[in-house]
C-alpha cells in the first residue's frame, strides 16, 4: 500500500437546498396576512416587483406586467384531485422556464371577500372595494393607569399624588397591587401609615375594588360601595375557600344566617366584578381571518383560497426595459438580471403555494365531508399521511399548509389541524371514530345531566359505550379535562351554588 499523496476523483449524490426552494418552504407555512408583509419587504428591496391593485383598478391594461396568478376558483373536491391539474407542486423549486400561469378562477373576475362563494357577511376580512375604516375614527381606549391618574390628579397632591403615582404604577391590569407597601415605603422614604391612607384613597376610585391586594379586599370594596358589608358578609368573604367547595352549611353556621339570607348574599357576590380592572385598556382581541372558504355548490363543494387577503404582485417589465436599455456597467447588468430572476421566482412561488394550499384544502374536505355535511359527530379520524399519501406529497409539506391557516365554512371558523384528530375503537366492532366527535358527545352527556344526579366518569364511560364509544374512564377524565369541564364532585357543587 502506497503511503504517497495522490489526489482521487470520486463521484457522490446529496440532496442540496437552493435558497429559492428553502423561502418556497417557508412561505408554504405563512399565513395570507403574514404573506403580505413578507411581500411588502420583498417590494422594498427589488424595485422592479409591485404590489397591489391589479389592472382593472388602474382603467388601462398594462400587458408588460405578470399578475400573481390566483388558482383558487370553485372546485368540487373530488374532481380537483382528479383532474390533475395542479401537478407539480411536490417540486416546490419549480422550473421558471416552463411553468405556464394563467387566469382561472372566478375571484380574478369577481369582486368580494370570498370571491363569490356568497360568505361575505363574514366580517373577516377586508372588502375588494377600499371604504372608510370607522375604526380609525374612534378613540383609543384609556388604560387603566391613566384613567386612575386622572382621578388621583384630581384628588390629591404634593406628596401624596407622588405616593399615588407610584402605586398606580405598581396596579396590573386586573386592578390589583402587586407590590408590597412596605417595600414602597421603604423605597420612598416615607412613613408607611401615609402609603396606607394613600391606597386606601385609591380605593375610593373609579372602578370599585381597584387598589385591592386579593380578591376577598376587592369583594369587600364592591360591597362596602353597596353597603352591603355587614359582620355577615364580611364573615362570608373572610371565607372564599369554603364558598367554592361548597359548604354551604358551615358556612351558614360561621355567618349566623339561614338558607335565604346565604343564597340572598352569594347572589350579591356574583354580582360583584373579581377583576375591575379588566374593563380598562385591554388590548382589542384580533380577530382571526379565513385563508380558505368551503362552500356547498351543486353535489360537491367550493374551495377557495381568501383573495382579499392575497396582494396582487406584479413584475414590471416596463421598468425593467427601461432601465436595462440604457447605459450600464457588468455589475448593474448583473444586478438587474438578478432582481428580474428573483421577482420572477416570487410571482411563480406564490402561484405554487396556492395552489399547494388549495389541493390540501381539497383533500381534508373530501375526507371530512361527513363533517361538513352533518357535523361535529361525524367528524373522521385523520392524520397528515393520510391526506399527504392522497395527494402524492411529503407529510412535512401537508403540515406546513395547514399550519396557521383558517377555514371557514358554514359551521364555522376552524383552524385546518382541527380536522386531524386521533382515532377511537368503535364498541361494536365498526369503523373508529375521531376523538373530537367523542368529546362533543361527552360535553352534550354533560349539559343535558340532571342537577340532582350528576354523572360521573364511570357512568359517562357506560352511557358513550352505549352510543358505540370504546373508551377508557382515564380518556374520559383526560378530554373532560381538556374542554374545561370539572369533575362530577366539582359540578355538583357548582349546581348547588347556582341552586342558591
Amino acid at each position: 500500500m502506497s503511503l504517497a499523496p495522490r489526489l482521487d476523483l470520486r463521484q457522490s449524490q446529496s440532496l442540496v437546498m437552493t435558497p429559492q426552494l428553502q423561502q418556497a418552504i417557508k412561505l408554504l407555512a405563512l399565513s395570507n396576512l403574514e404573506i403580505e408583509t413578507f411581500i411588502a419587504e420583498e417590494v422594498e428591496k427589488n424595485p422592479l416587483l409591485d404590489a397591489g391593485a391589479g389592472d382593472d383598478e388602474r382603467g388601462v391594461a398594462e400587458p408588460d406586467r405578470e399578475p400573481v396568478v390566483e388558482r383558487d376558483g370553485p372546485a368540487d373536491a373530488g374532481e380537483l384531485l382528479d383532474s390533475g391539474a395542479s401537478t407539480g407542486e411536490a417540486a416546490l423549486d419549480v422550473d421558471l422556464a416552463t411553468e405556464t400561469f394563467h387566469h382561472d378562477s372566478p375571484s380574478d373576475s369577481i369582486g368580494g371577500l370570498d370571491g363569490g362563494l356568497g360568505l361575505a357577511g363574514t366580517g373577516s376580512g377586508g372588502s375588494a372595494e377600499d371604504g372608510p375604516d370607522f375604526d380609525s375614527f374612534s378613540a383609543p381606549d384609556l388604560s387603566l393607569a391613566d384613567h386612575l391618574l386622572a382621578q388621583a390628579g384630581a384628588t390629591v397632591g404634593g406628596t401624596d399624588l407622588f405616593i399615588a403615582q407610584h402605586i398606580i404604577d405598581q396596579i396590573d391590569e386586573t386592578g390589583y397591587l402587586t407590590a408590597s407597601l412596605l417595600d414602597m415605603a421603604t423605597r420612598l422614604g416615607v412613613p408607611l401609615a401615609r402609603v396606607e391612607a394613600v391606597l386606601a384613597i385609591i380605593q375610593t376610585f373609579d372602578p370599585t375594588g381597584v387598589g385591592a391586594r386579593d380578591l376577598a379586599e376587592c369583594l369587600a370594596l364592591q360591597a362596602k360601595e353597596a353597603d352591603r358589608y355587614d359582620p355577615c358578609m364580611a364573615a362570608l368573604i373572610a371565607n372564599l375557600d369554603l364558598l367554592a367547595r361548597g359548604e354551604l352549611g358551615r358556612l351558614k353556621r360561621i355567618c349566623g344566617v339561614d338558607d335565604e339570607d346565604m343564597a340572598d348574599m352569594i347572589r350579591e357576590l356574583r354580582n360583584y366584578d373579581p377583576k375591575p380592572g379588566c374593563k380598562y385598556g385591554g388590548e382589542p382581541v384580533p380577530a382571526v381571518t379565513p385563508d380558505i372558504f368551503v362552500a356547498p355548490r351543486g353535489q360537491g363543494w367550493a374551495v377557495e383560497l381568501n383573495s382579499a387577503t392575497l396582494p396582487r404582485v406584479l413584475v414590471n417589465r416596463a421598468y425593467y426595459a427601461e432601465v436595462s436599455s440604457g447605459p450600464q456597467d457588468k455589475s448593474s447588468k448583473a444586478w438587474l438580471s438578478d432582481m428580474l430572476a428573483s421577482a420572477n421566482w416570487l410571482v411563480k412561488a406564490l402561484d405554487q403555494r396556492q395552489r399547494t394550499i388549495i389541493k390540501v384544502a381539497s383533500e381534508i374536505v373530501k375526507q371530512q365531508e361527513a363533517f361538513f355535511r352533518h357535523g361535529v359527530s361525524h367528524l373522521r379520524p385523520l392524520t397528515l399521511r393520510n391526506v399527504a399519501d392522497a395527494i402524492e406529497m411529503h407529510e412535512s409539506t401537508v403540515s406546513r399548509v395547514t399550519s396557521n391557516k383558517y377555514l371557514y365554512c358554514a359551521r364555522g371558523l376552524f383552524e385546518l389541524k382541527y380536522f386531524f384528530t386521533s382515532a377511537i375503537q368503535s364498541a361494536d366492532g365498526g369503523d373508529a371514530v375521531s376523538a373530537e366527535a367523542v368529546k362533543s358527545a361527552i360535553r352534550a352527556l354533560i349539559q343535558a345531566e340532571d342537577a340532582k344526579k350528576i354523572l360521573s366518569d364511570d357512568t359517562l364511560v357506560e352511557l358513550l359505550n352505549a352510543k358505540g364509544f370504546d373508551i377508557a374512564r382515564r380518556t374520559v377524565a383526560k378530554y373532560r379535562e381538556a374542554m374545561g369541564i370539572g369533575s362530577s364532585v366539582q359540578r355538583r357543587r357548582q349546581k348547588a351554588l347556582e341552586g342558591a
